[in-house]
């Protein structure tokens, strides 16, 4: 498969994903009452939609991205493994009231035991590098435009 069949498919999905951002968001907005930490659901509410956004904006200009098909399948897993690697841990503290040692402006008081605190951190930690590499990629991939290729 070239490259601009690639980077059509993953436009397609970046689109697809971002919307389906928007619907969980809409979605958990109805739950937050009901959490163990309200705070930190109305975190995962904003950060879902702020990562629809995201996604979508991604989706709408990925196809002119000047990458090959490798490393815009990089740039494209890294970026979602790193989006749901984010929102996960925020999703997993508000439910059980925890994230204190890893999130605390946003979990104030709520700490849960060691083996929840060591969850969130392992995953939200594990967020930083994909994401930097995905933005490198993308970066790199918007190095000239469009009329000089």
């Amino acid at each position: 498969m070239n490259s601009s069949n690639v980077l059509s498919d993953q436009s397609h999905r970046m689109l697809q994903i971002g919307i389906g951002l928007f619907v969980f968001s809409g979605l958990e907005g109805f739950a937050i009452p009901r959490l163990a930490s309200p705070p930190l659901g109305r975190s995962v509410h904003t950060l879902s939609a702020l990562q629809g956004v995201m996604a979508l904006t991604l989706g709408l200009f990925w196809p002119r991205l000047h990458l090959g098909a490798h490393a815009a399948r990089i740039a494209f897993w890294t970026y979602n493994y790193s989006s749901f690697a984010t929102l996960i841990p925020f999703m997993l503290a508000a439910v059980w009231g925890a994230g204190n040692t890893t999130i605390p402006l946003a979990a104030g008081e709520s700490r849960g035991n060691t083996l929840q605190e060591t969850t969130i951190k392992v995953i939200q930690y594990s967020a930083a590098p994909p994401f930097f590499i995905s933005m490198a990629l993308i970066l790199w991939g918007l190095r000239t435009k469009d009329e000089e290729r």
